[in-house]
């Protein structure tokens, strides 16, 4: 399946609006063929999948996914940050989610930064943003501190089916990794 259609070479703004244009156009197709599937916000299989951002990454396809089955809350890394917490504290306690899926990946971007890149940020932009960067060079080991930030989270009370993963990007496997490694 083809995810992206190659973009007329324009400047850079022109490419951006371009690309929405395509979008919200791609949005008016879906809609005159959507049909309302008559469920609320509560998982099916009440599972919150936490993940990274990257591109590569068609999570509902890997695992098998459904509309409806799960909620997916991604960032860069899949890290577990106070927001992914937010998230998962929302979706256990008020829309009835006991599992959580960690999956990070293979070859991620966190791997070459450093928290350098917030002070480079604050030389450009005059302000140091108020964010970690979370970058990390063992992917193991992060989804390891992952998967404790949230066994160890006072609001989340399902802490019992916490399971982290990492992605390889190239076969397309999940590779479970041990917390206690």
């Amino acid at each position: 399946m083809t995810t992206s259609a190659p973009l007329p070479a324009e400047s850079a703004h022109e490419t951006a609006a371009g690309t929405t244009d395509r979008l919200v156009e791609m949005n008016r197709a879906y809609a005159a063929k959507f049909t309302d599937p008559g469920m609320d916000a509560r998982p099916v299989l009440q599972v919150a999948v936490v993940a990274c951002m990257d591109a590569r990454l068609d999570l509902h396809a890997a695992l098998g996914l459904e509309l409806g089955d799960c909620h997916t809350i991604r960032n860069a890394g899949g890290v577990v940050t106070d927001d992914t917490i937010r998230s998962l504290t929302i979706s256990q306690r008020a829309l009835g989610t006991r599992t959580v899926i960690l999956i990070h990946h293979t070859g991620c971007g966190l791997e070459s930064l450093t928290e350098d890149f917030r002070h480079e940020l604050e030389d450009e932009v005059g302000q140091r943003p108020a964010w970690a960067v979370e970058a990390f060079r063992d992917v193991d080991q992060d989804v390891r501190q992952s998967m404790q930030r949230v066994r160890t989270n006072p609001f989340l009370p399902h802490k019992d089916d916490v399971r982290g993963f990492v992605f390889d990007v190239h076969t397309g496997l999940l590779r479970e990794i041990d917390p206690t490694s």
